[in-house]
Order: C-alpha cells, then sequence, then structure tokens
C-alpha cells in the first residue's frame, strides 16, 4: 500500500495549498458539518493541517500579575506570546488518520510506526512530516480528492506521544484547505487535561456526497479507543518514533 514510501522533493510539489485568502468556515457545536461537495471541493489535494502553541495564560497569568504589582508600567506594555519549544512545555501532539476504503481497506496513516501513507496508490492520503515541537507549519496530512469514489469514511485525530496527559497546556487547531473553496476550521478548545487523544473530525461519502462532521471527543485512551469508539475494528500493538 505505500506506506513506507519515502516523500521525495518532487512529489512533494505536485501538493495543492488551497485558497488561503478566501473567508474560513468555522466548526463548531451548533454548526458541525459542512459539505466539501458543495463548496466544490472535488479535486485536487485536500490538505488538513495542525498547528499549536502553549498556552499561556495558565503557566504565564500569576507571574504576569505579580510583576505587574512591582513594575506598573508592564501593564502597558504588550504580551510576549512564547513559541512552543521542547524546552517549554514536554508535548508532542500528532495527527493522524483513520481511513476505509470503499473496497473494505482499512488503516491508519500517522507519524507513529513511520505509516505515512501514499498520495497516487491506495490509501490516497499522505502524511507529510512529524513536527515534534509545535512548528508554525505544523504536521499536515494530504487527501487526493481525484479519488474521492475510493473512500467510505475518514477520521482525523489528534493524540500526544510522550503519553504526557497535556490537550490543557496547549492550544490546538486543525485547519482544512481544500483546492478549491473557503479553508475550514476546527479549534480544539475544549480543556481535557487528562486525555491522551482526540477525535477531530470524520469526513464520510454519503451518497457521493464528501461531508465533514466535526467532533472534537476526547479520550483517556490512544487510537485503540479511538478505534473502538468509531468501529474501525482494526488490530493494534505499542508503536514508537524513529529518532531524529
Amino acid at each position: 500500500m505505500g506506506f513506507f514510501d519515502g516523500l521525495w522533493p518532487a512529489r512533494a510539489a505536485q501538493f495543492d495549498s488551497g485558497n488561503g485568502t478566501s473567508s474560513a468556515i468555522v466548526l463548531s457545536k451548533r454548526n458541525a458539518t459542512v459539505s466539501l461537495s458543495k463548496q466544490g471541493a472535488l479535486s485536487g489535494n485536500l490538505r488538513v493541517n495542525l498547528s499549536w502553541r502553549m498556552r499561556t495564560s495558565d503557566i504565564e497569568g500569576r507571574s504576569r500579575q505579580s510583576g505587574m504589582l512591582r513594575r506598573p508600567l508592564k501593564l502597558f506594555q504588550p504580551e510576549v506570546v512564547q513559541a512552543h519549544t521542547q524546552g517549554v512545555v514536554n508535548v508532542d501532539l500528532d495527527l493522524g488518520c483513520m481511513y476505509e476504503l470503499t473496497d473494505g481497506t482499512k488503516g491508519v496513516v500517522q507519524p507513529l510506526g513511520n505509516l505515512i501513507g501514499d498520495l497516487n496508490s491506495p490509501p490516497y492520503i499522505r502524511l507529510s512530516g512529524d513536527d515534534r515541537f509545535g512548528a508554525p507549519s505544523g504536521e499536515t496530512v494530504y487527501v487526493n480528492l481525484d479519488q474521492r469514489d475510493q473512500f467510505k469514511r475518514l477520521l482525523f485525530f489528534v493524540y500526544i506521544y510522550d503519553r504526557t496527559p497535556a490537550f490543557d497546556r496547549t492550544h490546538a487547531k486543525i485547519t482544512l484547505y481544500p483546492g478549491n473553496g473557503p479553508r475550514i476550521e476546527i479549534e480544539l478548545d475544549e480543556r481535557a487535561p487528562q486525555a491522551r487523544s482526540c477525535a477531530v473530525f470524520t469526513v464520510e461519502n454519503i451518497k457521493d456526497e464528501l461531508i465533514v462532521r466535526r467532533e472534537v471527543k476526547f479520550v483517556y485512551g490512544f487510537q485503540s479507543e479511538l478505534d473502538r469508539l468509531y468501529g474501525y475494528g482494526m488490530q493494534w500493538g505499542r508503536g514508537y518514533k524513529s529518532r531524529t
């Protein structure tokens, strides 16, 4: 299935970036679904990006208040947003995608186990890389919508690799960039301090229409628990990342 193919520069050039200048569609609990088909996003590559940064309010709040008492003029200075680095917070968020194709094939694309997928052959989904420290570019998964008829359902999820519950210490966002139409944003804005994984959204092929549905369901386990929740029925084992 091409899971272990390397990401060659020549192939990376074909990835569509989508239209980042158009207005965004924000999925919320009240407005949880959007049709890619009705947005005209039926071709090219759907780019799904995970980005995150450290929450500064919880960590810096008390020190900032005490600092203002000692130095009142700091009240009028803009707050410096500290970048998310390994030295600041030890958390490694990963983006993954469980898939079920119309022929019954099931699997997962994720950094763990180097299951990076393939864009031009099954599963027509590919991970671009693994961001371990919250870089501005984040992590990105590409979905080949030219092969949309091959997809039955997709589940995009985020998990914490180092097994340290820290969703309440980070601010994470998933952004979908279709080849055409506005971008779609989903905030992981609910506090779940003990959670280790989150089902963020699904894509389902319903009567030849691709429907994106916001989930944002936090769980205390990992991929196997998400699998049980959504009924993929795969076998899971312990996995590791390669050292870099």
